[in-house]
């Protein structure tokens, strides 16, 4: 019996090449498997499509939240590389994946991968499934023909002759080609809701983060909000506007942290976050001071020349009072903003 373990993302290039696995003759039966983390986090999407597709076909999740930490190593500096980035996730998820084909007794991999996307080349692609130690069991069935044979195509578990050798301008190939096998021509699931290191922001973002070396999980769920500062190297400062924000950012206040907002205006709320304790009292008053302003210039207040805004460190039960001047120009905030 020939098993194959499907590493699915929900995306187009995933439906089609578990599919074109699923119609081989020498394979009796494929499984899922679906990778959660920070960057990827919409299970219950990627599980409605998938149940919904193959509702008799075995689907799993694994989380690798804890493994973003590794990422350090891929930000030495403050640029953001997508293709690196990327290398080093699809590594990560094949080296997990080798473990868990061992676990359900799966003969080989198949990924939706294909040659040039988000800058890997077919070399590049060869050398993940190297580092990963199991080259010769990941099939790509959508660049195979560009890529040198597996086992599964050595041994016959699929026919060759099926298999394509698109690249990343092939979009339209990819979309007939998922027309034929009743997929649609468009992907239902955009890349960036997919992977949010797709989006030029969230990575510049991310980037800077990981300059510190010193993240969490909190930190990473922050760079999420529209409006995300950074003052210096260890100062950050996020507003949240709309109510759903507020109530969004309201999980993430940590005990260290400090709420700034307006008692008598409606106005964001912002959540301020610095190691308070290597700061000097006057160095305190100034950032809180500079999140007030960048509150208020978003508030019904903005056209007032001084206007109070409430602080209070959240591990603490007492509110403190400033007053503070709106900033009057949205580009004396906005060279704090990341983006």
């Amino acid at each position: 019996m020939v098993r194959a373990l499907s590493l699915f993302s929900g995306s187009l290039a995933s439906l089609v090449a578990t599919r074109l696995v699923e119609m081989s003759d020498g394979v009796d039966e494929v499984q899922l498997l679906c990778f959660r983390s920070p960057f990827f986090a919409d299970y219950e999407r990627v599980r409605e499509i998938a149940k919904t597709t193959w509702p008799a076909m075995q689907f799993r999740s694994q989380a690798i939240n804890k493994d973003y930490q590794h990422l350090v190593d891929i930000f030495s500096t403050d640029e953001f590389s997508l293709a690196r980035s990327c290398c080093h996730c699809r590594t990560l998820m094949l080296t997990r994946s080798a473990q868990y084909m061992k676990r359900i007794k799966a003969d080989f991999i198949v990924t939706g991968e294909i040659a040039g996307s988000n800058g890997l080349n077919k070399c590049e692609l060869e050398r993940i499934g190297n580092d990963a130690g199991i080259s010769d069991l990941v099939l790509r069935p959508l660049s195979a023909k560009l890529l040198p044979r597996t086992r599964p195509e050595k041994e016959g578990w699929v026919n060759a002759e099926k298999l394509y050798g698109f690249t990343a301008g092939d979009k339209e190939r990819l979309a007939k080609l998922a027309f034929t096998l009743n997929f649609g021509y468009r992907d239902s699931f955009d890349r960036q809701d997919r992977c949010k290191l797709t989006c030029p922001s969230f990575g510049l973002r991310l980037a800077n983060l990981l300059c510190e070396k010193k993240f969490t999980l909190n930190a990473l769920r922050l760079l999420d909000f529209r409006f995300y500062y950074r003052k210096g190297p260890d100062i950050t400062i996020v507003l949240a506007i709309e109510v759903e924000e507020k109530r969004n950012l309201q999980n993430f206040f940590l005990p260290q942290d400090v709420r700034v907002y307006l008692p008598t205006h409606q106005g964001p709320l912002a959540l301020v976050r610095t190691d308070w304790t290597a700061k000097e009292e006057d160095e305190i008053a100034e950032i809180i001071k500079l999140a007030g302003r960048m509150i208020a210039i978003y508030s019904t207040a903005a056209h007032h020349e001084q206007i109070q805004i409430n602080y209070r460190f959240e591990n603490k039960n007492e509110t403190e009072r400033l007053n503070i001047s709106p900033f009057t120009d949205l580009n004396e905030i906005n060279r704090y903003l990341v983006q």
